[in-house]
């Protein structure tokens, strides 16, 4: 039993939070703000919690989207969670917004994409259990295309509009719930919340790439 898991995505220009217990999705909560997470995330997971009749100390692990995507809305998710959990005395378990994409998917290779802004995108590949084929990259579309290992490859992405060699799968937009749910299987992975770190991809363009 993997217990109750609060989970919080604020990478992109969507946000969401989701509570999932046993593995099992018990709500979904969509974040709108047009400047930034900060100032509605705490006020949105005590609503959600509240509505379960929970609290803080009621939650045994906490989950964050790590990125890649905005440096300032991966910030404010990681920092978020990983300030809960010391609060409560639980620890962390930080998913990748691309394998994230993956959990959506059907097929055996699952290549996920999402727009890195400049013309240029975030990409990797997994397989149907969410083990790793391509390590994440930022690059040029066509570039990342021609790296893709043999095999019939699912494409799946949230919005982001390509003409892709393959199926392709819109993933919803809100995230939260996928990422609960990849850390209820890997619940026995959680971690102090001073060991989890961002996933910026490339860290020194990580604003750059969300800049219009």
């Amino acid at each position: 039993m993997s217990g109750r898991i609060l989970a919080v995505d604020t990478t992109g220009e969507r946000g969401s939070i989701a509570l999932v217990a046993d593995g099992a999705l018990i709500e979904e909560v969509a974040l709108d703000s047009t400047d930034g997470f900060a100032h509605v995330l705490f006020g949105a997971i005590e609503g959600l919690l509240a509505s379960h009749s929970l609290n803080v100390r009621d939650i045994d692990v906490f989950a964050s989207a790590s990125g890649p995507g905005s440096f300032t809305g991966v910030r404010v998710g990681l920092t978020a969670v990983k300030g809960l959990a010391e609060a409560a005395g639980r620890k962390v378990i930080a998913v990748s917004n691309l394998q994230a994409l993956a959990w959506f998917g059907t097929r055996p290779l699952r290549a996920t994409v999402l727009d890195a802004r400049r013309g240029e995108i975030f990409g990797a590949v997994y397989d149907s259990a969410l083990r790793t084929i391509c390590e994440e990259t930022v690059t040029k579309l066509d570039a990342w295309l021609a790296t893709l290992p043999a095999g019939e490859m699912e494409f799946i992405t949230a919005g982001y509009d390509a003409p892709f060699p393959g199926p392709v799968m819109q993933a919803p937009r809100l995230l939260a719930g996928a990422i609960g749910r990849i850390a209820a299987d890997r619940i026995e992975a959680a971690q102090d919340p001073s060991a989890i770190d961002a996933n910026y991809v490339r860290r020194s363009d990580a604003e750059l790439l969300w800049k219009e």
